[in-house]
């Protein structure tokens, strides 16, 4: 099992750029079937959730997870991300 969690950095546009757009590629490139871009939107966390499609070799979005991050793929996992800031 691989995946990736990347973490955009909001005070440089070049690196949160680069988080959206280069690091998934070389991710999907490299058939790693799992990526996770984890952002901040008001002082709270956001998870974007990604699988690739063997096809196509491109991520597909599979979720936002905004007040919770539940998901079985690529394993079980059940966050409260609110909690995680409190």
């Amino acid at each position: 099992m691989a995946f990736v969690v990347s973490r955009s950095q909001p005070p440089s546009p070049s690196p949160g750029s680069r988080d959206r757009s280069l690091r998934p590629f070389k991710c999907a490139q490299a058939g790693i079937p799992h990526y996770w871009r984890i952002e901040e939107e008001g002082g709270l966390p956001v998870i974007h959730t990604y699988e690739l499609d063997e096809t196509t070799r491109a991520y597909v979005a599979t979720g936002i997870h905004r007040d919770r991050m539940k998901t079985a793929v690529p394993f079980g996992i059940d966050i409260d991300l609110i909690r995680l800031v409190r």
